[in-house]
């Protein structure tokens, strides 16, 4: 049986009460992450990841396979440079992603910036056998999902029902809240279905562009598509029960603003793991740094060369550190050396260390903690004792 597509009597209708919860808490961790202050640099090296995942998510979800070599070497080169037909449609994604974040924020959400972002979606992959940019001709259909649904019919209605969307997105859309306004148009794009292909590419990215204005954009765009993927079963369910609802929104709305919660957590989470990590090198290098000793400003070095390494890989087997670090040290017995400044580092707290299942090893891990409990006092005492500290749990030098 095929679900046959039918224009909506109300382009935006679902139960507010229903989904208040959902919506207060996507509300709450959107705040706490726009409110949240950071450095400029370190929300540049996040925004890489999100979009990376954002790219990845919403090319799997359409069956797309790459490993994560071929995703690097998609947002790295063209279309033209690349060999599958899934990293031409990842490469194409960046790109209209990134073309997406340059808009200014009044460009109406109209016909012509829909058949653009799908044009771009599109050109250099998936034009072989789809015009870019434009609506399905009358007798060219499409079905799609399970159960098996048809979009709109191509030629008049398909032009209606895009005309009706964006109408709404002009007009009744605007009595709500903006995060309900984005998703709703994802819903109504992926139900209707008015291109030959790349249509729940161009529905993601549409939302993408309507939560850009509320905040969530450039350095806090948050990969909702990485969520779609992540939950494949619940999102498909999702769109297919609002669609069997006669277009009520509450089943949709339900899940998705559980995924702006959870992107905007994890999005939030990753900000507060580089100012934690900030505020932990600027300590060691503040303490270490006024040492006196022409010695111990030798020794305080390779200590501060070490964290700042920890600091970066959070966690390391010890022998990966003793490669990582042989540049480190110009002696006689370098290993010898590392355990010694590793077992000053444990004393300090700064670091810890786990013994590693069937004694394979040791795992050093950095306490990122530590520049909430070491004292001046405390630190400048130890100093004292550099280099010959051991902590008899580790290995004896």
């Amino acid at each position: 049986m095929i679900i046959r597509y039918e224009l909506p009597r109300d382009w935006i209708r679902y139960d507010r009460q229903a989904i208040g919860d959902e919506w207060m808490s996507a509300k709450a961790a959107m705040l706490a992450l726009t409110e949240m202050p950071y450095q400029r640099s370190w929300v540049d090296e996040l925004q890489k990841m999100q979009l990376k995942r954002e790219v990845a998510g919403t090319s799997r979800i359409e069956g797309a396979e790459f490993t994560e070599k071929e995703l690097d070497a998609a947002m790295r080169e063209t279309p033209e440079q690349l060999e599958t037909r899934s990293q031409k449609q990842a490469a194409a994604a960046v790109a209209t992603y990134r073309w997406i974040a340059q808009l200014p924020a009044d460009r109406p959400v109209d016909e012509a910036l829909i058949v653009e972002v799908h044009r771009r979606l599109v050109t250099g992959c998936d034009d072989d056998h789809c015009t870019p940019g434009r609506l399905r001709d009358r007798d060219q259909n499409v079905i799609f999902g399970a159960p098996r649904h048809r979009g709109c019919e191509g030629g008049d209605e398909c032009t209606e029902a895009i005309r009706g969307l964006v109408e709404a997105t002009r007009t009744t859309f605007r009595e709500h809240d903006p995060l309900i306004q984005a998703l709703a148009l994802h819903y109504h794009f992926a139900a209707m279905h008015p291109f030959l292909d790349g249509n729940g590419r161009t529905a993601r990215a549409l939302e993408a562009l309507m939560l850009q204005r509320v905040g969530l954009r450039d350095t806090l765009f948050i990969a909702m598509s990485n969520y779609y993927y992540e939950q494949k079963v619940g999102y498909l369910n999702a769109l297919n029960e609002t669609r069997a609802a006669g277009h009520d929104l509450t089943p949709f709305l339900k899940f998705a603003l559980r995924g702006i919660e959870s992107q905007c957590r994890r999005l939030f989470g990753e900000i507060k793991l580089q100012v934690t990590k900030a505020l932990y090198r600027n300590t060691f290098t503040d303490l270490f740094g006024r040492l006196k000793s022409p010695r111990k400003r030798v020794v305080s070095n390779r200590h501060v060369q070490l964290l700042n390494l920890l600091l970066e890989e959070e966690e390391i087997t010890l022998e990966a550190l003793t490669k990582r670090t042989a540049h480190f040290y110009r002696v006689k017995n370098p290993y010898k050396a590392l355990i010694r400044d590793l077992n000053y580092l444990i004393e300090l707290k700064a670091i810890t260390y786990k013994r590693l299942p069937e004694n394979t090893g040791f795992l050093i891990l950095i306490q990122l903690e530590w520049p909430m409990q070491i004292t001046e006092t405390e630190f400048f005492r130890r100093a004292k004792e550099m280099p010959k500290a051991k902590v008899h749990g580790f290995l004896s030098t």
